[in-house]
């Protein structure tokens, strides 16, 4: 794998969230605070958290630098399916 490349790939697809989540607060203040809120449930940090430990040692073995980037994308994207809630209503 070429490492500048897919790190450039793993900046662009953090930055996306970022705008979406900047998107989201524009249209509707407080949204982002809901939308991160995954980050003070400590089951889905725990959850993010090994998985990305997991991955970025098994990556690092093989690509180096590029692979622990995804693996902490990947950690964050768990954490966050592991933090949802159903929807109010």
């Amino acid at each position: 794998m070429n490492g500048p490349v897919s790190l450039l790939t793993v900046a662009v697809v953090a930055a996306a969230l970022v705008i979406r989540t900047a998107i989201a607060e524009l249209r509707e203040p407080g949204s982002a605070r809901a939308q991160w809120a995954f980050a003070m449930n400590a089951s889905a940090v725990c959850a993010g958290g090994v998985t990305a430990a997991v991955l970025g040692f098994i990556g690092w073995r093989s690509d180096g630098y590029a692979a622990v980037a995804w693996a902490v994308l990947a950690g964050v994207l768990v954490a966050f399916i592991v933090d949802r809630r159903p929807p109010a209503g």
